[in-house]
């Protein structure tokens, strides 16, 4: 019997142009808002206060924008950099362009922009990835271009237990 363990890519499977759509959803909820908000000590009323945020433009609590974030970013973990990932080299471009409200459900897709070895870590390479965010509505809540260096496959016969073809990858 074989053994699988679930992982991300590898850096030689990260194919410029593939876009993973990562399911299921995650629906938003008070708690999760006020839980985010408070543990970040972020006091924004617009997040804590419902009567406040009633006679605000939106009329109603917005999500914190950083749990709508991390939560996209959290999503494509399991498909794309699961024990794949050395390290998270920077973040741009992020942005909110519509508001996400308790209740909404966030989808995320996540496009491989560009990839190339990395000129000082051999068996390395760096991958660019744009996460897009979107509400039950397909309108698009959060959008962030992130890099991050990734490993390159093992080689076969490497002693690690994984095929340099993606072996373990269902």
């Amino acid at each position: 019997m074989t053994d699988i363990v679930q992982r991300g890519l590898y850096f030689e499977e990260c194919e410029v142009g593939a876009r993973y759509l990562h399911r299921p959803g995650r629906t938003a909820t008070e708690a999760d808002n006020v839980l985010f908000s408070s543990l970040t000590m972020n006091t924004q009323a617009l997040h804590l206060d419902a009567a406040f945020s009633a006679t605000q433009p939106f009329g109603q609590r917005l999500m914190n924008s950083m749990w709508t974030l991390s939560t996209m970013v959290g999503a494509s973990v399991s498909q794309i950099t699961q024990g794949t990932l050395v390290a998270q080299l920077g973040m741009t471009d992020v942005g909110f362009p519509a508001p996400l409200f308790h209740g909404d459900t966030l989808y995320v897709d996540t496009e491989i922009l560009a990839a190339r070895p990395s000129a000082s870590r051999p068996g390395q390479g760096l991958v660019t990835m744009r996460h897009t965010g979107r509400n039950q509505d397909d309108v698009v809540v959060a959008l962030a271009t992130r890099v991050a260096l990734m490993l390159c496959a093992p080689a076969v016969g490497s002693g690690d237990g994984r095929a340099a073809s993606g072996g373990g990858q269902t």
